[in-house]
């Protein structure tokens, strides 16, 4: 599954193409408000783990087994509301709400650059920064809150970058599309929450 191979000029392994699959299948699901969303981004997340761990991207490889563990709490949380509704509403955050991803991230940012430097990694600050930042907006995305997609705008286009720095080409195209699917995302969200924020309440 790590033999090279190449597809459309860009060099890539066939573990690498099958997580390229599985991750678009996840956004383009999650962009529709489709559970099964989730079904497939603790596949992909299983999947990309492999190829971050080749890659020496250990932040983003421990992030995938966040992913997994969260995905199973966001399927939980889409299917079971705390409102009674069927499904979660699509929501916004308010002032606190902002100030607490905020904190979160920064500090996500510091303990995870930190614990990475002790490792062989070359991008310690990097691979901190984007995790933290996924994590954040992982949890958004598991509250169904619109501002998800902010999130994962920056964290996307910064791992377009950092990707192509480790030679992961095909995943840095997954990323710029991901970029695109994001703000399709985020216009579509827009339209099914409502215009006040709301609290982030726990379940």
């Amino acid at each position: 599954m790590n033999d090279t191979l190449l597809l459309l000029g860009f060099a890539t392994t066939p573990l690498e193409l099958i997580s390229f699959v599985l991750a678009l299948t996840t956004v383009a699901l999650n962009i529709r408000q489709n559970h099964w969303a989730w079904l497939f981004a603790i596949i992909s997340s299983a999947a990309y783990g492999f190829v971050f761990f080749e890659s020496r991207l250990y932040g983003d490889m421990a992030l995938q087994l966040l992913f997994i563990s969260v995905s199973f709490w966001g399927w939980y949380q889409w299917l079971h509301p705390a409102s009674g509704g069927k499904t979660l509403p699509v929501t916004r955050l308010d002032g606190r709400g902002w100030m607490a991803c905020a904190a979160g991230w920064l500090v996500g940012f510091l303990l995870i650059a930190w614990l990475l430097t002790t490792t062989d990694t070359d991008v310690p600050h990097a691979d901190g920064f984007l995790t933290a930042g996924s994590l954040v907006g992982q949890f958004l995305l598991s509250r169904k809150k619109l501002e998800n997609w902010i999130a994962w705008i920056i964290v996307d286009v910064l791992y377009v970058w950092l990707y192509v720095h480790k030679g992961l080409t095909l995943t840095a195209v997954l990323y710029a599309f991901f970029v695109v699917m994001a703000i399709i995302g985020l216009l579509a969200w827009r339209k099914s929450a409502p215009a006040a924020p709301s609290a982030m309440v726990l379940k």
